[in-house]
């Protein structure tokens, strides 16, 4: 069955359910119901009504019914709530108000995340390390004064070794604890602020243009407690990292978004960036690729030997070369081992991310465009199992902290490591660039395309040093005694510090330079405006936005 037909959406119908006069809405002076034309001159207004959610509200209530024999007649279906009883309602469901529906969002504009409660909003507002840092302080002073004063304290009598670890243990109290509440940190438009310091006030403003990499690091007794330690790497060497200790571990990694979201140009709620896995390093494989090593193999007969000896003939000396052993079997392969267990490393639009660690637990995030070179390790024996290394020089990462974070990949099949290399290089294929042998006897080769200067050399341990050239800091082209002697010459790319180094050895005079003069003109061609790191994000969305219109 069908009902009466539904009006069309005119000028004067709201398309909600709701009519309103006929008249376009003229109410007489006084109030009431209108009767009659509008008095001339009168026009009704334009476009929908405005004004706050809920029933529309005349100057004496809510719209009554026209009255009169000229009130005009509105279907059954769109009548307004009556104010008492009308015969003209008998028999008629009665109105239910329902807000209008929301307008659509103009498409393709980003939406922040419903604001969340307060541990997940970390944009606003200022934080603090967890309490528990004040009693392992206390503690931690308390015990090295008793350790270290206690013995001359001691010749006085147990009562002063007592009254003065008591008081060093309410003076130190007194001290970590007004320190605690005023070193506190938060972000501050495109800014990670740290304020430090009791005596001496401390307050840093990292701008996060400079963020080169993010880490979320959890050692064994930080697990046990539910903390974790947040790491920013910035560029600028030795003292440009940022340390945030002792933080919730939910804490850290909601902070941890929130910087990766200012750094990419987003807004500080923006939701995390989601991932593609890219390799999880099999525990079988992790474990034979360490012991298949000539050097930890080496160690492993020559420690055998000598406890063979001591033990066979009964000579003790022998032992005191089996430490040296050790350590370097646990610098070499109890080390590497216990770092990379469980190790998984997967892909996102905030860059490379990377999970491992038995003992300290590590999530470490690089961002797109601060790998600055790579290089490929190929150990003699690893070749024959068909695994690599992946090691790159990362702007941020600088003296000790390079060789803890250089490394990408630690054992990999040799496709997945150059794989990698096309991710963190994108639009370059690293294994297809042509190579030429060197001149000289070095055992390298040497090539270069519009995107990437690749070298490759080492007999035994072969490495392949692949540079951007958009990314090259300079290029150096080298002649020492020997080399002026035999003519050959050393073509280099500086590049930040780091494993990876980029120098083709043993170069014709004329190949050299014509090799630095393509490097050179590749570079310029490479390195356009608007080429930095910084707010990748936004960047990656102009250029879209950019390509598209390009393309219509």
């Amino acid at each position: 069955m069908h009902g009466p037909a539904r009006p069309e959406h005119g000028d004067g119908d709201r398309g909600d359910g709701r009519t309103p006069p006929q008249n376009g809405g003229w109410t007489p002076p006084g109030g009431g119901p209108p009767s009659g034309p509008p008095p001339e001159g009168w026009t009704p207004p334009q476009g929908p009504p405005q004004g706050p959610q809920g029933p529309p509200q005349g100057p004496q209530g809510p719209p009554q019914d026209p009255q009169g024999p000229n009130a005009p007649q509105a279907p059954q279906h769109l009548q307004y709530p009556p104010q008492g009883p009308h015969p003209s309602h008998v028999g008629r469901p009665a109105f239910q108000w329902a807000p209008p529906p929301a307008e659509p969002a103009p498409r393709g504009q980003w939406h922040a995340a419903p604001p969340p409660g307060p541990l997940g909003d970390v944009t606003t507002g200022v934080f603090r390390a967890h309490w528990i840092v004040i009693p392992f302080r206390v503690a931690a002073v308390t015990l090295v004064f008793a350790a270290l004063a206690g013995p001359i304290l001691g010749q006085f009598g147990f009562d002063w070794v007592l009254m003065m670890t008591v008081a060093v243990l309410f003076g130190t109290l007194a001290y970590c604890l007004p320190a605690w509440w005023y070193a506190t940190f938060g972000l501050r438009d495109d800014h990670l602020v740290v304020h430090s310091g009791l005596v001496l006030r401390g307050s840093r403003e990292i701008p996060l243009s400079r963020l080169q990499a993010v880490d979320v690091v959890r050692p064994l007794l930080m697990q046990v407690l539910g903390l974790a330690e947040l790491r920013v790497e910035l560029a600028g060497g030795d003292g440009s990292v940022v340390r945030l200790t002792c933080l919730r571990h939910a804490l850290a990694e909601r902070m941890r978004v929130a910087v990766m979201a200012h750094a990419a140009g987003l807004p500080g709620r923006a939701p995390e960036s989601p991932e593609w896995p890219f390799y999880r390093l099999p525990f079988p494989l992790m474990l034979g690729a360490l012991l298949f090593r000539v050097p930890v193999l080496l160690a492993f007969v020559a420690l055998l030997m000598l406890l063979t000896a001591g033990v066979v003939f009964g000579e003790p000396g022998v032992f005191g070369a089996v430490v040296p052993l050790v350590l370097g079997l646990l610098r070499h392969f109890w080390g590497p081992l216990t770092r990379y267990t469980d190790f998984y490393a997967s892909t996102s639009g905030d860059g490379l991310r990377l999970r491992y660690g038995m003992f300290q637990r590590r999530m470490q995030t690089v961002p797109p465009g601060r790998v600055q070179a790579v290089r490929v390790v190929e150990p003699l024996l690893w070749r024959a199992l068909g695994v690599a290394r992946v090691e790159a020089n990362v702007a941020g990462y600088a003296g000790a902290r390079q060789g803890d974070s250089a490394t990408l990949l630690p054992v990999a099949p040799r496709h997945r490591a150059f794989a990698l290399v096309n991710e963190v290089f994108p639009g370059s294929d690293a294994a297809s660039v042509p190579l030429a042998a060197g001149d000289g006897m070095h055992h390298s080769d040497v090539g270069a395309d519009e995107y990437l200067f690749v070298t490759t050399r080492g007999l035994f341990c072969r490495t392949t040093d692949v540079v951007p050239v958009e990314r090259v800091q300079a290029l150096r082209l080298a002649e020492g005694p020997w080399s002026r002697f035999t003519g050959r010459l050393t073509v280099g790319a500086d590049t930040p510090p780091g494993p990876a180094d980029a120098r083709a050895h043993g170069l014709g005079a004329d190949r050299a330079r014509s090799l630095l003069d393509a490097l050179a003109g590749y570079g310029r061609r490479a390195r356009g405006p608007g080429a930095g790191t910084e707010r990748w994000a936004t960047r990656a969305t102009l250029s879209r936005v950019r390509g598209g219109s390009r393309g219509s």
